[in-house]
């Protein structure tokens, strides 16, 4: 578990990381550097590095955000009910950092039947060699 102050986050993250991240924003669809990425390796939490989804996870589901199926297995993500903005919602948090990452929906079209819309912004990505 990280606990580092929101003073620090603020120091280490960039303004965009920071908003999305921390504050619960969201960046603006179509417009993330992971949204159409297809190379092969694993996604992870901006903030803190933990491992979140690989690349075999991911799909293009057309909604502006990355979208995956499934998590890494282990309790990587959380889970929180989301009541802003007038819906109900599942937001998906970093188990790790408590980070913001997007929401989860159960409209997928794979067999997992789940989407994980994630921001762009709340990933780091290492590539597989």
């Amino acid at each position: 578990m990280n606990n580092k102050s929101e003073e620090e986050w603020k120091k280490e993250l960039t303004p965009e990381q920071y908003r999305v991240l921390r504050e619960k924003g969201t960046e603006a669809p179509f417009s993330g550097t992971y949204y159409l990425h297809k190379e092969k390796g694993v996604y992870v939490c901006a903030a803190c590095g933990s491992e979140l989804f690989t690349s075999d996870m991911k799909f293009d589901s057309g909604c502006g955000w990355p979208s995956f199926d499934k998590e890494i297995a282990g309790g990587k993500i959380i889970q929180k009910r989301d009541s802003s903005h007038g819906m109900i919602r599942i937001e998906i948090l970093c188990a790790n950092c408590q980070s913001h990452l997007g929401h989860i929906f159960d409209d997928g079209p794979t067999d997992t039947g789940m989407r994980y819309c994630v921001n762009s912004v709340s990933l780091g990505f290492r590539p597989i060699s």
